[in-house]
């Protein structure tokens, strides 16, 4: 597949701004296509109500916390915080994406329609783990604290072609995180909660991604840095919440996400589609980014093997223990 820069100029006339006004059409189209097939629907359908009681504080009938009182398994417990307290910082993620992306046009309307959508996740997810006594609530609310005190900056808040890209791959990330959490946490009424919430992930990639498709035939060379920059340096958004990093692990462990899940289920889909490897006519810095973004990628499923080892001599250990 040959792409080419268009008689515009070359990549160095490609400013944000010039790229904005470039694929605002695309932007609208998208923007139909995806309010077509979206689909409403109520986050409180979703809450188990009835499994509901009073916490202590201003009720005297009020029944503490006690892991217990939730079938949800660890694993899902731990997903469901993170996930969470990720969907929390939709104040920050709105404002650095208004901020690139405008409030204005299609632009505009996709922003706010992005932002009123993941709004639904956070507020359904909260009202189950409540409802459903899946966390220690006291814990959950301090957690949330801390988080929103800190606020979040983007990687990628320089630029808005890297702003893209990133979006493309962690809207599948999101998605892939969710639908996991669901089926490792021994609940179904969380599983179907998260499938929901997935679908909505899903297209949100499908926006950006097509979106980033348009972007590499428009500025080819640009586009490809962009994109070996966020897979290189990719992290989740939620890497600031406290804890993260050994929850990071036993998700990892759980099978809810790790190097394998990465690889395979969230970088190759969007490449494919994209056929990022294939591309040629580039020019320099293109060429470049493309082999480095190659080598990368080898070394990451190297990574991932060497991960799945380690995982499956685990599991054999515990099944080991297990028949003792």
């Amino acid at each position: 597949m040959t792409i080419t820069s268009p008689q515009l100029g070359s990549p160095a006339v490609w400013t944000d701004a010039r790229l904005l006004y470039a694929l605002e059409e695309v932007v609208e189209r998208e923007l139909n296509r995806h309010l077509k097939v979206a689909k409403d629907w109520m986050p409180h359908e979703y809450v188990p109500w009835s499994d509901g009681r009073n916490f202590p504080g201003f009720f005297e009938d009020g029944e503490a916390w006690d892991k217990e009182q939730s079938k949800v398994t660890e694993v899902g417990r731990i997903a469901l915080v993170v996930n969470l307290l990720t969907e929390d910082n939709l104040p920050s993620y709105h404002h650095e994406i208004a901020t690139l992306f405008g409030r204005d046009g299609a632009w505009g309307t996709w922003v706010h329609r992005w932002t009123a959508e993941e709004g639904r996740h956070g507020i359904v997810m909260r009202d189950y783990l409540l409802a459903s006594r899946a966390v220690d609530p006291d814990k959950l609310e301090e957690f949330r604290m801390a988080h929103m005190s800190e606020g979040f900056e983007s990687d990628n808040r320089h630029s808005m072609l890297h702003s893209v890209a990133y979006v493309a791959f962690q809207e599948l990330a999101t998605r892939i995180s969710h639908r996991n959490t669901g089926h490792q946490s021994g609940d179904p009424v969380c599983d179907r909660m998260l499938a929901r919430i997935a679908t909505d992930e899903n297209l949100h990639m499908v926006f950006y991604r097509n979106l980033l498709k348009a972007a590499f035939e428009l500025a080819p060379d640009l586009t490809m840095q962009a994109v070996r920059d966020v897979v290189v340096n990719f992290r989740m958004p939620g890497h600031g919440i406290p804890g993260f990093e050994r929850a990071a692990a036993q998700m990892a462990i759980g099978e809810v996400y790790n190097l394998r899940i990465h690889h395979d289920d969230v970088l190759q889909p969007v490449l494919r589609f994209l056929k990022v490897m294939e591309i040629d006519g580039l020019g320099p810095e293109g060429v470049r980014a493309q082999e480095e973004l190659g080598l990368f990628l080898g070394g990451l499923d190297a990574e991932a093997a060497r991960f799945d080892e380690r995982l499956a001599a685990r599991k054999a250990r515990m099944a080991a223990r297990g028949k003792l």
